[in-house]
Order: C-alpha cells, then sequence, then structure tokens
C-alpha cells in the first residue's frame, strides 16, 4: 500500500484519462462525449502485440459507447474515448471468461456508481472487490499475476489523497512512502511490458521499491 499516493486532479474524469493516456486531453469537467486520437495504453499494447480490455459494471452493451445507463457512466471507461475500443459488461464476475488463464495482458475493471464510493456506501464499495475480485487476488498469487487497486480522486476536502494497494506474488507486503500518482501507475505498467512513454508518464518515475 502507497501512503502517499495522490489524483491528478478534480473531477474524476481527468484523472482516468491520466492513467491511460499520460494526459488529461485538456478534460477539466465530467463532460461526455469525447474521441481522442491520442495513444494511449491500449493502443500501445495491442501496437506491440499485446491485448487490453475495459470490463465496466453496468455497460449495456459490449462496445457501447452510451455517455450514462443506470449506474454505468462513461467517464470512468476512458478506453471509450478511444478510436479502437475494447469493452465488455461485466456480470456476474469481472471477466466474464472461463479461466483467469484467458484474461488480457492488461485488464481494467471499473465498478458501477454504487459500488466505486461514489453513490453508495462505503460499506457497498469495500464488498465489491471482495465479491469480484478476490477469486483472481487469489489467482494471481499462485500464477505470477499483478492486481493494482487504485482510485480516481479524493472526497474534495483533502489534498487529493487517494489509495493505491498492488497485490501479487511478486509484491513486497508493506507501506511505502514514496510520492506518487496516475501517471506513476502508468509508467510502472509501461515499463513492465517494454512500452514507450505517454505523456506525462515520460517524466514519471516507475515504481520499483516493491518488488521481491
Amino acid at each position: 500500500m502507497f501512503i502517499k499516493s495522490y489524483a491528478l486532479t478534480h473531477p474524476s474524469q481527468p484523472n482516468y484519462l491520466g492513467l491511460f493516456s499520460g494526459s488529461t486531453q485538456g478534460i477539466t469537467v465530467d463532460s461526455c462525449p469525447h474521441t481522442f486520437s491520442a495513444q494511449s495504453l491500449e493502443s500501445e499494447l495491442i501496437g506491440a502485440g499485446k491485448t487490453f480490455v475495459g470490463y465496466s459494471e453496468g455497460l449495456p452493451a459490449v462496445g457501447s459507447t452510451v455517455c450514462a445507463s443506470g449506474l454505468y457512466v462513461r467517464k470512468h471507461a476512458p478506453w471509450t474515448d478511444s478510436p479502437r475500443t475494447i469493452a465488455v459488461t461485466i456480470s456476474p464476475s469481472p471477466a466474464s471468461l472461463t479461466s483467469f488463464a484467458k484474461l488480457p495482458t492488461v485488464a481494467w475493471v471499473i465498478p458501477s456508481l454504487d459500488d466505486d464510493m461514489h453513490d453508495g456506501t462505503i460499506q457497498q464499495a469495500d464488498s465489491w472487490p471482495q465479491t469480484h475480485l478476490m477469486a483472481y487476488a487469489t489467482w494471481a498469487k499462485n500464477n505470477n499475476s499483478l492486481l493494482i487497486v487504485q482510485w480516481d480522486e479524493d472526497q474534495g476536502t483533502t489534498a487529493n489523497y487517494i489509495a493505491t494497494i498492488f497485490v501479487g506474488p511478486m509484491v513486497k507486503p508493506g507501506k511505502y512512502s514514496e510520492t506518487i500518482n496516475h501517471h506513476n501507475i502508468l509508467r510502472t505498467i509501461e515499463d513492465m511490458y517494454g512500452l514507450a512513454h505517454l505523456g506525462s508518464s515520460a517524466g514519471a518515475k516507475a515504481i520499483t521499491d516493491v518488488w521481491k
């Protein structure tokens, strides 16, 4: 767990874009729709022969670009702003796959507004990963896979302090005190797969002290 992890800004959407593309793409509000031609984590992975999928709870149909539907909101799914969109609905499990071994190289799993501490309770948001991600976290320990749990922003009353948690067999358990943000997370993922550094991730340090 990182005890000095901070979001880039407020509100939610530019933080997701920063983590996905190394830039807020000039977005300062939770507006919709947008289309960006800039390179992203998704396009870089695909260009390197790897795979990416975004799983959004409540997405009304695979590949939907709707701005909102029930408790689903597009502002939390930055890949939908890319011309190369790949997205699926997560119901009832985040993967909707027969095996975790068939997951893509990188997957983003986004809870609905009721399950991400936005509209629902803290208890609901605490229960959601136990229900939907615990099986994967257990599998990851035996299959050299990494789970990153990342918040987008804080409640708007502090210094935008957020939680960032790494879980996997390669992680040394502990509390880490370096100052990080979404660009450090992106840089770390890019370095894992030998990708170029997008936007502000080029000037961000990769996280290296957590590995065994």
